[in-house]
């Protein structure tokens, strides 16, 4: 087991390193100057270049690049060049917005989607089997931003239980806040729901018609005791898969469903500093972002090991 860690643990190593080179260079060859961007298309050559050293960035890039990296590693992220605040302050205050509604659209989606596949699969081929696979190709099909829009209609304009938009804050106590975030969180949800539903009944299909199944109903198990004791266990790996992509997805993705909402997220930071040229803003962020889909990842690949014995035995 602790060789199968350290591995992964020097493959997400190498992972950051790798994103963090594409992630600048990406940034720093889109078109456009930061500084002659923020004072305009009429600002005087040295006006411009006093700015750009102000900001750091008349110095060569791979200077900029390892003070970047640098600093991220102690906790500095930088200066906005916007908004001259420091980004890691930036990043916390959006963060107790994106981290909690990915989260709760996660725990939406995982208590939608478990019973509903398991219920497919106990049930193949019967009208409650045909019902939730209709359902989810429904869900899969419809994108997320209209169901945004349908919640907002029917909960926010017409029965009036949430407000259209708009984040209330956590000052109040977290039922305030979580209020805020129901409607944002559904709208993620249910589109995932519906694929991680699809992903379980197949898997847990998959290990029904195994070997070990048949011995286990021959040693006098019914098919609802032999599906709860080891098919949903052996189900479950490709199913994690699933959820730490979702994961993923929630957090880094939801820059359309922040924007509906209006919600002072990370997405919606990220499309803030794009139009805005704020470079150190965007690296930054997108670093973020990709750290925690690789630490997830690290994470699902423990997950797997605690499922799957034979994992930890090859080491």
């Amino acid at each position: 087991m602790i060789g199968y860690v350290l591995r992964r643990l020097v493959s997400l190593a190498v992972s950051l390193v790798v994103a963090s080179m594409a992630i600048f260079m990406v940034v720093e060859v889109a078109p456009g100057d930061p500084a002659s961007f923020m004072l305009g298309v009429n600002a005087q050559p040295d006006t411009v270049a006093a700015l750009r050293a102000e900001l750091g960035l008349d110095v060569p890039q791979w200077e900029r690049y390892l003070a970047w990296v640098s600093g991220m590693l102690t906790g500095d992220f930088g200066t906005s060049y916007t908004y001259r605040t420091p980004v890691s302050q930036m990043i916390a205050d959006r963060l107790w917005v994106s981290l909690p509604l990915a989260l709760y659209a996660l725990v939406l989606s995982t208590a939608i989607a478990f019973p509903a596949g398991i219920y497919a699969a106990a049930r193949r081929g019967r009208a409650g089997d045909v019902a939730v696979m209709g359902a989810t190709q429904l869900g899969v099909a419809v994108p997320n931003f209209w169901f945004a829009m349908m919640m907002v209609v029917i909960f926010a304009i017409n029965l009036r239980w949430f407000n259209a938009g708009g984040f209330a804050g956590w000052d109040d106590g977290p039922w305030v806040g979580l209020h805020s975030l129901t409607l944002p969180a559904v709208s993620l949800a249910l589109p995932q729901a519906a694929i991680l539903a699809r992903v379980m009944r197949s898997s847990l299909l998959d290990i029904l018609g195994e070997d070990f199944m048949r011995s286990a109903r021959a040693k006098g198990l019914s098919r609802r005791q032999a599906l709860w004791r080891h098919a949903l266990r052996n189900a479950m790996i490709p199913v994690l898969t699933i959820i730490g992509l979702q994961f993923s997805f929630l957090l880094a993705g939801s820059i359309i469903i922040e924007q509906v909402f209006y919600l002072p997220g990370l997405g919606r930071l990220v499309f803030q500093a794009i139009s805005a040229r704020d470079l150190i803003v965007v690296e930054s962020v997108v670093m973020l972002l990709v750290f925690a889909v690789i630490m997830v990842n690290f994470l699902v690949d423990l997950a797997y090991a605690a499922v799957d014995p034979r994992l930890r035995s090859r080491t």
